[in-house]
């Protein structure tokens, strides 16, 4: 409730004036111990993270490697930080550019990937001085609460609070004092736009920084010289992949003309081999949405897609069977700009639209309000710099034959427009938890 927040909060405070007084390459080793805590326990958190949230184990695991990861990068970092020593106009003057933490961050992260994201944020944020509080999904708690214990003990073993890393669990009620709360010197949200806009507004209102990581309508294109070997596999898995629950899953696949149907009967063929089931089994490929609500938006999106004249070419039901499940699904026949098209609806629908010529479909991927991530597949080396330069892809990842989902943690993931713009983990996103002065 809103009186643990408030205490958590002066704790955290607290803790703050402890942590930003010890050397970063200090810090640094602080989480390089962190992130060796984590991969003594990876397995059993990956199993957590599969029972709690509903993906795969093997992508429960992988996301809690995506934090020790992180933390490894910002060990190196944390002998890196620094600024210029510029020449100064004036004689006898220094000008110095000076980093220095913001102070407290909030973080506040969504249900679909529970440990990596506070990881991406919570690394960085400690090498460069920052306490942190952490505010998990409602929908996955024991996460946030397994990861803080953990993230604590590393803290109070070096003689440090364990206030440094605190977490809140609750609802909107705690992410609106947040938002709202002058003492959050940065506020990084991870989630859908639509609340996305509600925290940039309330913090915009009191002049607070934040750090967007919102939806994404992630589009691959695949030109007649593709190679099919590739873009099956790809398309499947950033289709299917987490149940369609990435904000990185791709939901539009353009296919030129000469191929569409030969990739839409090769797709629906593997589609029909994905292997549904038990999150926690070995074999599975494929678990269960988050909610009963996912459910339902999946079967109204389905619906919506067959109203505006799509067909349904595998898929679209529910699966008879404990838990969430729907079929992962396609839709072909829809015109590029329908208003189905244009919804992120975070579900395993894949729409499969036909393209005639590169110029108009560049255009067709950046004409939705989202700028995540986005992938063609082609071997035209002139056609590939023209997707990487200034009239390619409008997004913050730009592919070229891989699939939209995923990331790597040495580059600045996040994305433009409605995404958000904010950039989190690798190359130089660390500034964004810093403030500087000349």
């Amino acid at each position: 409730n809103l009186e643990d927040y408030e205490e958590t909060v002066k704790n955290a405070k607290e803790a703050w004036k402890v942590w930003a007084d010890i050397p970063a390459p200090k810090r640094g080793e602080i989480v390089r111990q962190i992130g060796d805590a984590l991969r003594q326990k990876i397995k059993v958190l990956g199993s957590l993270v599969s029972l709690e949230m509903g993906k795969i184990f093997v992508e429960g695991v992988g996301e809690v490697q995506e934090y020790v990861d992180v933390c490894d990068y910002a060990v190196g970092l944390s002998r890196m930080i620094g600024g210029p020593i510029l020449p100064s106009e004036r004689p006898g003057h220094a000008l110095i550019e000076q980093w220095n933490p913001v102070g407290l961050v909030g973080i506040i992260t969504a249900f679909n990937f529970p440990v990596a994201v506070y990881g991406w944020n919570s690394a960085i944020a400690m090498i460069c001085g920052n306490a942190c509080l952490w505010k998990g999904a409602p929908t996955t708690s024991l996460v946030s609460v397994a990861v803080t214990k953990i993230i604590a003990k590393v803290l109070e073993d070096n003689k440090v609070p364990g206030a440094i890393c605190s977490l809140v669990c609750g609802g909107a009620d705690i992410g609106a004092a947040m938002a709202r709360d002058e003492r959050m010197d940065l506020l990084s949200f991870t989630g859908s736009t639509k609340v996305g806009k509600q925290v940039a507004l309330m913090v915009q209102e009191r002049f607070g920084r934040s750090l967007l990581e919102l939806g994404g309508n992630n589009a691959i294109i695949v030109f007649e010289d593709a190679d099919l070997n590739l873009v099956i596999p790809s398309a499947l898995f950033a289709a299917v992949g987490t149940a369609g629950q990435r904000c990185t899953t791709a939901r539009r696949l353009f296919l030129h003309e000469s191929i569409h149907d030969e990739v839409v009967a090769k797709l629906a063929k593997a589609y029909a081999q994905v292997r549904i089931g038990d999150p926690w089994d070995s074999d599975t490929l494929y678990g269960p949405l988050h909610t009963k609500e996912a459910v339902k938006m999946f079967l109204d999106a389905v619906e919506q897609a067959k109203q505006q004249g799509g067909s349904v070419v595998c898929g679209g039901k529910v699966i008879n069977r404990p838990g969430n499940y729907v079929e992962p699904t396609i839709v072909t026949g829809l015109p590029h700009n329908a208003p189905i098209v244009h919804t992120e609806t975070f579900a395993p629908i894949l729409y499969v639209l036909k393209f005639k010529e590169e110029e108009e479909v560049f255009a067709w991927n950046n004409e939705v309000k989202q700028g995540l991530s986005s992938s063609i597949f082609t071997k035209d080396l002139g056609r590939i710099f023209r997707w990487l330069g200034p009239k390619g892809s409008d997004c913050g990842i730009v592919n070229v034959n891989i699939p939209t989902s995923g990331a790597e943690i040495g580059g600045a993931f996040g994305g433009e427009k409605h995404t958000g713009g904010g950039r989190e983990s690798g190359s130089d996103s660390w500034k964004l938890y810093m403030r500087r002065s000349t």
